[in-house]
C-alpha cells in the first residue's frame, strides 16, 4: 500500500479525482453565471448577453456529463464529446436565429448592463480556464471541456466589444454582429469536437 502511488492504476485514479473536482468547480461557476447573464440579458435587451448566458448553461450541462464519464472508458468519453459537439452546434443555431430576429425587430440594448456583466463573465471564465488548463491534454473528454472554456473567454471579450459598439453608435447593430460572430464560433467549435469524437470512435472500433 505504501507504494500505491507508484502503481499506474493509482496514478490514473488520482488523475480522475482531480478532474472530477475541477469539473464540479467550473460547473458551479457556469450555473451561477447562467442565471446572472440571462437575467441581465433579458433586462438589457442584449442578444450577446443572452447568447453568452445560454452558452454558460450549455457548458454547465457539458461539465455535468463530463463528471459522469470522467471515470468511464474511451468509448463513453467519445460519446460524451459527440453530445458536447451537438450542444455547441445547437447553441450556435439558436444565436443565429436570435440575431435574425433582432434584425427584423431592432432594439437598442442597454450598453452599461452589457459591459458590466460582460466583465463579470470574463472574470468567471478566466478562473475556469485556469483551472482546466493543466487537464487540457489528459483525454478527449477534458480536451473538449477546455475548448468550451476557451471559447467562453473569446465570447466574453466579444460581448465587451458589443457594449462599446452600442455605446458609440447608439444602435443595436454591434450587438447583432457579435451575436452572428458567436454563432459562427460555436458552429466551428462544434464541428471540431464532432470530428475529433468521430475519429476517436473509429479508432476504438478498429
Amino acid at each position: 500500500m505504501a507504494n500505491c502511488c507508484n502503481n499506474k492504476a493509482c496514478e490514473i485514479e488520482l488523475l480522475r479525482n482531480r478532474q472530477s473536482a475541477v469539473l464540479k468547480t467550473v460547473l458551479a461557476i457556469n450555473l451561477a453565471m447562467f442565471m446572472v447573464e440571462l437575467t441581465a440579458g433579458l433586462f438589457s435587451g442584449s442578444i450577446s448577453l443572452v447568447a453568452d448566458s445560454l452558452d454558460m448553461l450549455g457548458d454547465a450541462l457539458v461539465y455535468g456529463f463530463s463528471i459522469y464519464v470522467v471515470a468511464r472508458g474511451a468509448r463513453m468519453k467519445a460519446n460524451a464529446a459527440l453530445l458536447k459537439g451537438g450542444i455547441m452546434a445547437a447553441f450556435g443555431l439558436f444565436v443565429l436565429a436570435q440575431a435574425v430576429y433582432k434584425i427584423i425587430f431592432p432594439q437598442v440594448p442597454i450598453f452599461e448592463a452589457i459591459g458590466a456583466i460582460g466583465l463579470l463573465a470574463l472574470a468567471a471564465n478566466s478562473i475556469c480556464f485556469a483551472l482546466l488548463w493543466r487537464h487540457r491534454t489528459d483525454d478527449i473528454n477534458m480536451s473538449s471541456v477546455w475548448l468550451c472554456s476557451r471559447n467562453d473567454i473569446i465570447a466574453n471579450v466579444s460581448v465587451l466589444f458589443a457594449a462599446a459598439g452600442v455605446w458609440l453608435t447608439h444602435s443595436g447593430w454591434p450587438d447583432i454582429i457579435i451575436g452572428l460572430s458567436l454563432a459562427a464560433l460555436f458552429l466551428r467549435s462544434a464541428l471540431s469536437v464532432l470530428h475529433e469524437a468521430i475519429r476517436e470512435r473509429r479508432a476504438i472500433n478498429t
